[in-house]
């Protein structure tokens, strides 16, 4: 089945085909498992300037280029890397930014060649090759409290949700060494405090009571009800995903 991605509140599926192959790769680890973000680019540049951001996971790719954002399927056929059946967010992008799509399909519908060399993964396409590092090592896990955390992207059952109304509202979260919450909802001020056990975090919030634009305060009802009690909290570099464990609903936040 393919993933399903959401810009807005509507469902947004392109098909990016490329070629398929039952083949998997022989004995010798994989960059699956990892991140790995772009940090040289020989031959064609990515328009915009980057940086491609590939994520592997559950036999899953997840890139992005500068612009959308697309994953599906992928093997590592001896060397090649193929992917299919991606689907990928529909944001209008301006300036040079609007060709990191095309140049981000390109590659990956090129069945590239890759190799890994510790945490180095090299990626050679038809016109280009692409150097990338595994994100844990050029950026370390930021810790949990102390930093400030801005959500980037709403996790509904139906799918990931970004929009306008959540980039311009920028809700944030810090949680201090001592538990104690701040931030903003999108509309509202936070305060309260946060209980942390492992990687469980419980939540204990009370807002302000402002009103806002009505896209505005449904980013923030959403925002708060990922904070609503238990949750599980995980940082990977600069992102902390938040799902809680009532409903599986969550936040995806990056660091400010």
């Amino acid at each position: 089945m393919s993933a399903k991605v959401l810009w807005g509140p509507v469902v947004l599926v392109c098909g990016l085909l490329a070629a398929c192959s039952g083949g998997s790769s022989g004995p010798g680890p994989t960059p699956m498992g990892h991140t790995y973000i772009s940090t040289e680019v020989k031959g064609t540049p990515i328009p915009g300037g980057g940086p491609l951001t590939l994520s592997f996971t559950d036999g899953r790719v997840s890139a992005d280029a500068g612009c959308n954002s697309s994953s599906g399927p992928v093997t590592f056929d001896g060397s090649a890397l193929r992917v299919s059946r991606m689907a990928t967010t529909m944001m209008a992008c301006i300036g040079d930014r609007s060709g990191a799509d095309g140049w981000q399909t390109a590659l990956l519908q090129s069945a590239p060649k890759w190799s890994l060399s510790g945490s180095t993964l090299t990626l050679t396409g038809h016109d280009v090759t692409v150097t990338l590092r595994d994100k844990r090592v050029l950026h370390p896990d930021l810790p949990l409290t102390g930093t400030t955390w801005v959500v980037t992207t709403l996790l509904r059952q139906e799918g990931q949700v970004r929009s306008q109304a959540l980039d311009a509202a920028r809700p944030t979260l810090t949680i201090a060494p001592d538990g104690q919450v701040s931030g903003n909802a999108g509309c509202n001020r936070m305060t309260g405090t946060a209980e942390i056990s492992g990687s469980a975090v419980t939540f204990h919030l009370a807002t302000t009571r402002m009103m806002c634009a009505p896209d505005v305060m449904q980013v923030e009802q959403q925002v708060l009800e990922a904070l609503n009690g238990t949750t599980e909290a995980t940082v990977d570099s600069d992102t902390l995903t938040i799902h809680n464990r009532a409903d599986d609903n969550g936040l995806i936040l990056r660091s400010e």
